[in-house]
């Protein structure tokens, strides 16, 4: 179809709110819009080429036919139209560079709640917060949610039965110990939602909150109690002194602005809750050729807020912005109250704009010295996704057992935290099973002394940070259901079955996980399976390299304890200063002569055994 039959075709459309897609020759979608009045929208792209944008010329002059979707209201347009973009990520439409790597916070809708890292939210009656795309300081959130506020963190099903007693995170004053029923429902309620206020920014409510139940706690002499909401409260404050007052009125708003150079852009949120700036958030923007910035910014709304979960009474913008009803409409049917999106007028809010697109300038120049983001996140993403897990698997420690018929046996333990290794994390332990080889019973030992360690630091005031108190989101062994049950059970045995765990089994390299009888088989080459293959074969090398090590002194011992001469204390210094058997072997006689206390005619003797 020609562009004069488009043209032609437009007066035909109706004057209904709903979605647009021209398409080019081959049928591929070029572009998504969506508008109040078909017909007029559509028509405002056949005017004279002068009055048009660049990109617009562009997509006209490409464009081959032209499809419509009636919808009843213009907020359903706009969330077709974004549906529409994810799933077709047309040329001419501005996208979201990566949106998918942006997580979410989730309190489940559960009984006694949680808090979890998520991809994405999801129709299940749970509240979502987000997106973040700073993964550190949602991570510093929800570090301190839980520090302040006494959420679980396990997977039981609570709330379905009684258990009998709590784990030691109760103990410690991490968890009020719904498990064992210690805290009743209205209770752990109060606490969810403060944490729900916190994910919002809204520290003032909070801390009203916090402040009214303290004074009922001390009226019904529950002191104890009242001590730590004056604790949590104190706290607050201070992060509260933080937050830099942006406006002399309590209004919620959000500040947006776009930069857009070529190809690239960026926009800027910036984030005000009850009139102090809580926090921003940016997002690299994929642009058509030839974007205005007023179209980058149109679009980068609809986008950004048919995904975020925190919508404000006010949206400032630097410029109007066609069909900003309609979002309006759809942000007030969310908020349950009005939303105004518009230029600002005031002083104050000015100056947050200019704040706002000074962040958004900033960001951009950053970006270009960027090629790409973090592939080690996005194989963290994808595993999480792959493998169904509750949550981002942030941190995945893994174990492996090393062993030469039962002698010197070891386990180890290495790191991964975003997908990187963490060499300072690792950790080796020398195995206690002797007799026969059980791999099994080894691999649990190893399990249960590292929970013990970490939980036992978790529960001593006087440790800030041990060996062992950074608990993992995820455990991996190597093996198939065999080790993957010997995992949960030490789970289980230390009251830590929250952790979720899985079991890579080399010949196939599937990947067995609890509750699913068939393993899963992650694709080959893709990101995921390639950082499960990395971590397991880097707790290998590290258990092999302890095994060997162990050995070699097993061996050289064995070696000094022939020669005369050479009692417990010259047998220390020789294996300070040479290691191992091919140490000593290397060594020439004057060298061996050079250790402290070793007479000639010993050095000789010890000498001649090496090279026997």
């Amino acid at each position: 179809m020609a562009n004069e039959d488009l043209a032609a075709k437009v007066g035909d459309l109706p004057k209904s709110p709903g979605v647009y897609l021209f398409r080019g020759g081959d049928g591929t979608i070029l572009y998504v819009g969506k508008a109040s009045s078909l017909r007029d929208r559509v028509r405002s792209y056949f005017q004279s080429p002068r009055t048009l944008s660049p990109k617009v010329r562009l997509l006209v002059r490409e464009a081959r036919d032209l499809e419509v979707i009636v919808t009843g209201t213009e907020e359903d347009a706009l969330v077709l139209e974004d549906a529409l973009v994810k799933k077709h990520r047309p040329r001419f439409n501005t996208r979201l560079r990566d949106d998918k790597r942006y997580p979410y916070l989730k309190i489940t809708a559960e009984p006694f709640p949680r808090v979890l890292v998520v991809r994405r939210p999801a129709g299940d009656g749970a509240r979502y917060f987000g997106p973040f795309t700073s993964s550190r300081s949602m991570r510093r959130v929800v570090k301190l949610a839980h520090k302040l506020f006494p959420i679980r963190t396990c997977n039981l099903p609570v709330g379905e039965k009684r258990y009998e007693r709590p784990c030691l995170l109760y103990h410690i004053g991490r968890c009020s110990g719904p498990c064992a029923g210690l805290v009743s429902p209205e209770e752990y309620r109060r606490a969810v939602d403060a944490a729900a206020l916190l994910f919002e920014g809204r520290v003032e409510q909070v801390v009203e909150d916090l402040a009214l139940q303290m004074v009922r706690a001390a009226g019904e002499e529950r002191f104890e109690h009242a001590a730590r909401l004056r604790d949590t409260v104190h706290a607050l404050e201070r992060i509260r002194e933080r937050q830099a007052v942006a406006l002399p009125e309590p209004v919620d708003l959000d500040a947006v602005a776009v930069e857009v150079n070529e190809e690239r852009g960026h926009g800027a949120v910036l984030i005000v809750r009850a009139g102090r700036l809580i926090g921003r958030e940016g997002f690299p923007l994929a642009l058509p050729p030839g974007s205005t910035p007023q179209e980058a910014l149109e679009e980068f709304l609809d986008q950004y807020y048919t995904r975020t979960t925190a919508i404000p009474s006010e949206v400032l913008v630097p410029v109007p912005v066609a069909e900003s009803g309609a979002l309006a409409a759809y942000l007030a049917g969310r908020r349950g109250g009005r939303v105004h999106i518009g230029v600002p007028r005031s002083p104050e809010r000015r100056a947050i704009l200019e704040m706002a697109e000074r962040n958004a300038a900033l960001a951009l120049k950053q970006a270009e010295k960027v090629t790409a983001p973090p592939a080690e996140e996005e194989a963290v993403d994808e595993l999480g996704e792959a493998l169904g897990l509750s949550a981002r698997p942030w941190r995945i420690e893994a174990y492996d057992i090393s062993n030469l018929q039962g002698q010197e046996a070891t386990g180890s333990m290495v790191v991964f935290v975003g997908g990187r290794p963490r060499r300072d994390a690792y950790r080796k332990f020398r195995v206690r099973i002797s007799g026969k080889p059980d791999d099994y019973a080894m691999m649990a030992e190893v399990l249960r002394r590292r929970l013990r360690h970490g939980l036992a630091e978790i529960s001593d005031p006087s440790v800030a940070r041990g060996r062992f108190s950074d608990l993992p989101d995820l455990i991996l062994v190597d093996g198939g259901k065999g080790q993957l049950g010997v995992a949960e059970r030490a789970l289980a045995e230390v009251d830590l079955s929250g952790i979720e765990v899985a079991a890579l089994a080399k010949r196939e390299e599937l990947v067995y996980v609890p509750g699913r009888a068939d393993p899963i088989r992650l694709p080959r080459g893709s990101p995921a399976l390639k950082l499960l293959q990395g971590i397991r074969d880097e707790a290998h090398r590290f258990a092999i390299t302890y095994h060997r090590t162990l050995r070699e002194k097993r061996t050289l011992g064995s070696l000094l304890d022939t020669v005369p001469g050479i009692g417990p204390r010259r047998k220390a210094l020789l294996l300070a200063r040479f290691g191992s058997v091919d140490g000593l072997r290397r060594a020439s006689l004057e060298e061996l002569l050079s250790v402290p206390g070793l007479p000639r005619s010993t050095a000789e003797l010890l000498y001649k055994a090496l090279h026997a």
